[in-house]
């Protein structure tokens, strides 16, 4: 008589609500055989939730009134995660960021293997180098910084960012628009500006863009660039917005690793228009993916991608065709889940 099969090994998965990456994730986790479980520590899902958490630490925050709210919050969210830690009972343990929670979270895992993924900057994390060494594998999204952790004796690797190819299906429509979604940050706002001035279709997506009241209200701020511009849209929807665009922009900045849009955009099928050099390591400049170095040399690239509709498509299908090959969340967990130290 054949042995019964045997249960597959619960998983949780601790991750902020951002954008629902950890939907992505837990999926690839799941299609690797887990029994995953999750834990969104920063999840304020009803408008309840949303307007305590604005009346009660983030205006007193923004008008600088006296107190520390921000520590009895992360207390309040790490008991919740410890709870669903006890129901959970899990085998092994995925912390994205973790950035939201205290001590005693990390005290409560004991000695259950855990892996740390960090798919932000590391000075965005107040984790110090100690830690780092202790807590066990640690991945992060920039070469540079894994370098730079390794060097500090910290057990890091280098897991660049994804794509999803299930959250969304290519489309065929176009827009002629040039677009962005995204945080408004200066330099952002200006770029975009940039081209609007010179009669470019841009159009924005995001709460720094949305002149819609609320949004205005929850950014605490009024001021809006002269572009076209909507409100937030679910990543699904994103997804499209970058594929139906003439092309999109990917503009970071100082950020030390590539945004998860380095791989959406071409992964949809888009045409991205990117401010790294680096991207190189992921796709063939010029062929797969298109790179600007300043305002200039971006109002080029935008008005090709407008005039020169075969160069698009061919970059459309070159970059998809790379992305699904190589750059989505169950090639990432892959190499996540080979780190463990059991």
């Amino acid at each position: 008589m054949s042995p019964a099969p045997s249960a597959p090994e619960r998983l949780l998965l601790i991750s902020p609500a951002f954008h629902g990456y950890w939907r992505s994730i837990g999926d690839a986790l799941a299609r690797r055989g887990y029994e995953v479980h999750t834990a969104r520590y920063d999840a304020y899902d009803t408008v309840g939730d949303k307007l305590r958490l604005k009346a009660t630490v983030e205006l007193p925050d923004r008008l600088h009134l006296p107190g520390d709210r921000r520590t009895a919050e992360r207390a309040r969210l790490t008991d919740c995660v410890i709870t669903r830690m006890r129901e959970v009972r899990p085998h092994r343990v995925v912390v994205i960021k973790g950035d939201g929670l205290d001590q005693r979270f990390w005290d409560a895992l004991g000695d259950t293997p855990r892996i740390l993924w960090l798919y932000d900057d590391l000075h965005r994390h107040d984790y110090t180098d100690e830690f780092l060494r202790q807590v066990g594998p640690v991945v992060d999204y920039a070469r540079s910084e894994t370098d730079m952790l390794r060097a500090r004796g910290v057990d890091a690797h280098f897991v660049p960012n994804a794509f999803d190819p299930h959250r969304s299906e290519p489309t065929s429509r176009r827009t002629d628009e040039i677009v962005f979604i995204g945080s408004g940050y200066a330099n952002r706002k200006e770029l975009l500006t940039h081209l609007a001035e010179h009669d470019l279709p841009v159009h924005a997506w995001g709460r720094d863009f949305s002149r819609h009241p609320f949004d205005r209200a929850r950014t605490f701020s009024w001021s809006r660039p002269p572009i076209a511009a909507s409100r937030e849209v679910p990543l699904e929807r994103a997804y499209q917005i970058h594929a139906e665009g003439a092309a999109a922009v990917a503009i970071h900045g100082l950020q030390n690793g590539h945004a998860m849009r380095t791989f959406e955009i071409p992964g949809m099928g888009g045409v991205q228009l990117v401010d790294r050099d680096d991207v190189d390591q992921f796709y063939e400049v010029g062929t797969e993916v298109a790179v600007w170095h300043d305002r200039e040399e971006l109002l080029d690239l935008a008005r090709r991608a407008l005039q020169d509709r075969a160069w698009g498509e061919r970059m459309r299908e070159a970059g998809r065709r790379r992305t699904l090959a190589e750059h989505t969340f169950d090639h990432r967990l892959e190499e996540v889940d080979s780190l463990w130290q059991d």
